[in-house]
């Protein structure tokens, strides 16, 4: 018979592990509740690095005070997104408005089953069905409506709040960060400052190159989507532009989806310019996986498409769309720490494998 064995657990190490278990529950949890301003944190964080080499240009040529330079760049930023939205928001609004005065016309067409939207009505009796549910639960249960004024004005404040928040989070950040930098340093033994200032300038060289491109090859996308509608005399080609421009952030999947929906429009107005819709977006498609996306997934992120899948995916599961664009920076900067740390590793290894031969032939 096997002798029974007993394991004793001194009371410190108990304690020890139920601390740092309910430590840590804590710390997730106080993430969780200020996961809006986590987030805006990061949104800022990404501005501020993408903005950082046209303050560092200004310093360069003329405005040595990081301040001024850091202001004067941010002027010039709200210039453009000003211009951009006095040439583009009032086509924006004209053609949502001509949609909304266009909408009872649709409903019409589909509750008798004509136009474009008819078989809405033909294959799959959709009014009869919307009215089958407002019966049996009244409108608020059809529609989903419960809470909704609540939730949408909720929704608008939070908004608000955030992008006025990210805009002053952003202006500090470029205008503080190197003195962060530095006090950061400060905290480090003198003798690894060299090493953790490589780092710090290799993950903001992989985070600020991807976010300008990405950034870039977003408003590229837009723009040749809305020229390309405009050509083919699509409605509401500016805004459709934008929902393109906004879906082509999102790494990978972002741009097949934009593809499927404005090609569904496309088909919608005709089938030639579906037609046209689709060969754009298969030839844009080439353009951007062969050339853009390598030049900066490639030369900043120095990530492997299978890496930079399976961080979108990661990032997705654990914060939406937000997650899957932060996603390869992140990836990114935690391959610069992994190589660093293995490289730094390897080099302790090899000195100490050096040194102990020298140690025994004394």
């Amino acid at each position: 018979m096997v002798p029974e064995r007993l394991v004793r657990f001194p009371v410190r190490t108990i304690l020890t592990v139920l601390i740092t278990t309910v430590a840590v529950a804590i710390v997730l949890e106080m993430i969780w509740i200020a996961r809006h301003v986590i987030i805006w944190i990061l949104i800022s964080l990404f501005l501020a690095l993408a903005m950082n080499p046209a303050v560092e240009f200004f310093q360069r040529h003329g405005i040595r005070r990081r301040g001024m330079a850091a202001a004067v760049t941010y002027v010039l930023v709200l210039a453009c997104l000003v211009g951009i939205g006095a040439a583009f928001v009032p086509t924006l609004v004209h053609q949502v408005s001509d949609l909304i005065h266009k909408v009872p016309d649709y409903v019409h067409d589909i509750s008798r089953g004509k136009g474009r939207f008819g078989f809405l009505e033909t294959k799959y009796h959709l009014p009869d069905r919307i009215r089958a549910a407002i019966h049996n639960g009244g409108a608020t249960k059809a529609l989903g409506l419960s809470g909704a004024a609540l939730s949408i004005t909720k929704s608008v404040i939070t908004i608000v709040v955030g992008t006025i928040t990210i805009a002053f989070l952003t202006f500090f950040m470029l205008l503080e960060g190197p003195r962060w930098m530095e006090r950061f340093y400060g905290l480090l033994p003198e003798e690894s400052r060299p090493r953790w200032r490589n780092v710090a300038n290799q993950i903001y060289r992989t985070v600020g190159g991807y976010v300008t491109g990405n950034l870039l090859i977003s408003l590229i996308a837009g723009s040749a989507t809305t020229i390309v509608l405009l050509i083919m005399g699509v409605p509401y080609a500016v805004a459709l532009g934008l929902v393109v421009a906004i879906l082509d952030l999102i790494p990978l999947a972002g741009a097949t989806i934009a593809a499927i929906i404005i090609a569904t429009v496309a088909f919608l107005h005709s089938i030639p310019a579906g037609i046209v819709v689709i060969v754009f977006f298969v030839a844009y498609q080439q353009l951007e996986n062969h050339l853009l996306q390598p030049v900066i997934y490639g030369r900043t992120v120095q990530l492997t498409p299978l890496a930079v899948l399976i961080a979108v995916l990661i990032g997705a599961e654990l914060a939406g769309i937000l997650g899957a664009l932060a996603a390869i920076p992140v990836a990114g900067g935690i391959q610069v720490v992994l190589v660093d740390w293995l490289r730094h590793r390897r080099e302790r290894i090899e000195k100490q494998t050096t040194v102990m031969p020298q140690t025994g032939e004394t």
